[in-house]
This record gives structure tokens, C-alpha cells and sequence, in this order.
């Protein structure tokens, strides 16, 4: 499997949450890119001017509520993002199945972006 995504700090949680839920939780590669995301901010941004929000902890709309509490009550800086954000990627991916060859592929509805075939 190939895949990627824009997204500055928040490209590589991005694609390894799409291939944890791929590899770990058995979603397809379409069901696994759109899984809500999260994002943490507690580190120093990799940009100018450095952004850094100790604690903070982004969740999609779509993670259960229950979760964002407990995740608060655990001393995160909780944010609730709209259900899709652009800001929690655009991650785009195929993968060829070795054993048959079956491609299939899987696009972000979070930013313009198709899987497209032949």
C-alpha cells in the first residue's frame, strides 16, 4: 500500500491512523480514510513561527463525546473540530493485493480528492 497526505504536523499522524485502521481494526482502505481522526498540538510546530499548545488534543465531531471527556479527565486540552476538517488531512492511498492482485484505493472527503479506476 502507498499512501500519503498534505498536512504539515499533522501528515504523519494522519497516515498512521489510516494504516492502523487498515492494518490493526481491518477497514478497508476507503473505510480507513475516513475514520475520524485526531490530531495532538503538544509539541513545538515544525513552521514559523513555532506553534506550540502544550496538552492540546484535536477529535473530529464524530469521536464519541464519552471519549473527549475521559480524554480531558486524563489532563488533555480537549478541541472539538467540525465532523471532516481539512486540517486532519487528506490522506489518499492504493494498495495491490499480493496474493490476487486486486487493486483498490481510497480517498480523502476531507479535501478534493477520487480513487479512481480501470
Amino acid at each position: 500500500m502507498v499512501w500519503a497526505t498534505p498536512g504539515s504536523d499533522v501528515q504523519p499522524q494522519a497516515t498512521l491512523q489510516v494504516l492502523l485502521n487498515h492494518v490493526v481494526f481491518g477497514m478497508d482502505v476507503q473505510e480507513a480514510i475516513e475514520a475520524p481522526r485526531f490530531a495532538t498540538y503538544s509539541f513545538p510546530g515544525s513552521f514559523e513561527p513555532h506553534d506550540y499548545y502544550p496538552g492540546r488534543l484535536n477529535l473530529e465531531g464524530r469521536i464519541a463525546s464519552e471519549t473527549g471527556e475521559a480524554l480531558a479527565e486524563l489532563g488533555h486540552k480537549v478541541e472539538w473540530w467540525p465532523d471532516w476538517i481539512f486540517r486532519a488531512g487528506g490522506v489518499c492511498a492504493v494498495q495491490v493485493d499480493p496474493d490476487t492482485g486486486l487493486r483498490s484505493a481510497g480517498g480523502d472527503p476531507r479535501r478534493p480528492s477520487y480513487a479512481l479506476g480501470w
